[in-house]
């Protein structure tokens, strides 16, 4: 399996835009939603609400509500998560060096809006534009139906 190493960059010196203390995100979190957007957790793989998902719409940040990515860049990755191959806008993801599965080095992607956790991105799907599969947890996501191509 391939791993993303500098494309797309890794992002250093992250400054959020959102800034709200532990205590202030269990307050607006069920358990396993700070489980995987604040401590960089997993959901067990073929259980998320939104693996299945296809309508078309857009997928937010669970925690901010921030646009992530459109359903036009969703694609069956058989992974067990939700995937897609591209962020909807520049900069609505940072990238941060994983290295939590040592010595296998991974890129964890997260908010750009409040850093919460989302996945991590891999660079293991030729059929994409982008050779890239973001794959991402459920429960960090928040699915908006609505316009989109599907």
């Amino acid at each position: 399996m391939g791993y993303v190493d500098k494309t797309p960059e890794h992002t250093e010196n992250i400054e959020y835009k959102l800034d709200k203390s532990p205590e202030e995100w269990r307050n607006l979190l069920s358990d396993m939603e700070f489980f995987v957007l604040r401590e960089a957790g997993t959901e067990r793989p073929g259980t998320g609400e939104l693996l299945y998902e296809n309508r078309a719409g857009m997928y937010h940040c669970k925690a901010c509500d921030a646009e992530l990515f459109s359903s036009e860049t969703k694609f069956d990755s058989h992974c067990g998560w939700p995937s897609f191959y591209d962020p909807d806008e520049k900069g609505a993801v940072v990238y941060i060096e994983d290295r939590s599965l040592a010595p296998r080095v991974r890129t964890e992607v997260r908010c750009a809006n409040c850093g919460s956790h989302l996945g991590h991105v891999f660079n293991d799907s030729p059929e994409t534009p982008t050779g890239l599969r973001y794959c991402m947890n459920s429960v960090a996501l928040r699915f908006e139906p609505g316009s989109g191509k599907n």
